[in-house]
């Protein structure tokens, strides 16, 4: 398999952890979208979207969308499983997940951000209070989903899930912008527990091969 993916992409990041959970070995294929690699022309026929992460499985398959891809993942290889067969479990873990890739993530990822300085002219102040602001309230609904509905030292359980492969990542982007988490201890529990797991480890962005400091 080969995974393209840029170190501090959350949406990379997710399918790192879930790869790494499976004990699944890739070729790592940097793009770096910092200076703008995904919008070549080259690489746009891999993702039309101009995004990270792609994963092309060794039968050729292209896929694009980190859920789609843990989805795969999940069904080619069940072991451990990320989303559960049980219908509430299933609806419990996807409701995070989305909460965090639907609500959250798209409103600020690089793209966002880039627009709001280069078209509209916001000043850094005011992008880094625009990004603080939904990730507090995106990290508000999380909270009191986990504490209404969450179990155990991951999200839901003793083992990781879809859930876990997306609130880690979303997680460590936030702690980058220098937002005040304090006020999410059930989150930020659930964060610390994964940071002592052995694949969410192998899957942090400074082990990546393709890190800049």
């Amino acid at each position: 398999m080969q995974l393209y993916s840029f170190f501090n992409s959350s949406t990379s990041y997710r399918v790192r952890i879930a790869l790494a959970l499976k004990g699944l070995e890739y070729d790592y294929q940097g793009v770096n979208i910092r200076v703008g690699e995904q919008s070549d022309t080259k690489y746009t026929e891999i993702n039309p979207s101009r995004g990270v992460p792609v994963l092309v499985d060794d039968e050729g398959a292209s896929l694009t969308q980190s859920l789609a891809i843990i989805q795969y993942l999940d069904d080619l290889f069940p072991e451990p499983r990320l989303i559960p067969h049980n219908s509430v479990d299933k609806a419990r873990v996807l409701e995070v997940a989305n909460a965090i890739a639907c609500d959250m993530h798209p409103i600020n990822n690089l793209r966002i951000l880039g627009y709001l300085k280069r078209e509209l002219g916001v000043t850094d102040e005011q992008k880094d209070a625009w990004y603080r602001h939904w990730v507090a309230e995106g990290f508000r609904a999380l909270e009191k989903l986990l504490n209404r509905h969450g179990h155990g030292q991951f999200c839901f359980g003793d083992t990781p899930t879809l859930a876990d492969c997306c609130l880690v990542p979303q997680v460590a982007n936030a702690q980058r912008f220098g937002c005040d988490l304090a006020a999410f201890p059930k989150v930020m529990a659930v964060y610390e527990h994964c940071l002592q797991h052995p694949a969410f480890r192998q899957a942090a962005p400074a082990e990546q091969p393709d890190y800049l400091a």
